[in-house]
């Protein structure tokens, strides 16, 4: 009998971790602007596929089939996210009619400064164009924008997949 205990994988893509640091550079180039959870996993999707976007810089991540379904399972590993980087206190909850809304502190700037790395830049590169893009639409004019593109984002996988199967 093996009495050691085996260490913890680590998952470092894909974590409630990945998912919270990517939310201190989009709430820090927000600039003091609440944003509530929706907001936040649309935001999350367009930032790291930003080259599902018309004119959108060139994604973070590989495109990946049926990416756009995304939306629907990052929910659960956001709020995860946004729990550390609020336990850390460099986000900050606020409560109001529509639910929480969450907005970046004074550390969050400072730490996300201290972050070097090509991805660190391309994410601040990629979080400013978000937010000079999608900053000013209200809830309704993003989600309608989400909704009408989420069919395409990844779909080009299924028609390439179709492809082969033709006898040409």
């Amino acid at each position: 009998m093996n009495d050691t205990v085996q260490p913890r994988q680590s998952r470092p893509f894909n974590s409630p971790l990945e998912c919270g640091l990517r939310m201190l550079f989009i709430l820090s180039a927000a600039s003091g602007r609440c944003a509530d959870l929706q907001r936040l996993i649309s935001y999350d999707y367009l930032v790291v596929h930003s080259g599902d976007v018309l004119d959108g810089p060139h994604s973070l991540h590989p495109p990946v089939p049926f990416r756009g379904t995304e939306l629907l399972v990052k929910r659960d590993l956001l709020s995860a996210g946004l729990d550390q980087m609020f336990s850390r206190e460099l986000i900050s909850k606020t409560f109001d009619t529509s639910g929480i809304l969450y907005r970046e502190t004074e550390l969050t700037a400072p730490f996300i400064a201290l972050l070097n790395s090509p991805y660190a830049d391309a994410l601040r590169v990629r979080s400013k164009w978000l937010i000079d893009r999608f900053g000013r639409m209200d809830d309704y004019e993003l989600s309608a924008f989400m909704t009408e593109n989420i069919g395409r984002w990844g779909a080009e996988f299924e028609r390439l997949a179709a492809i082969k199967y033709l006898e040409l």
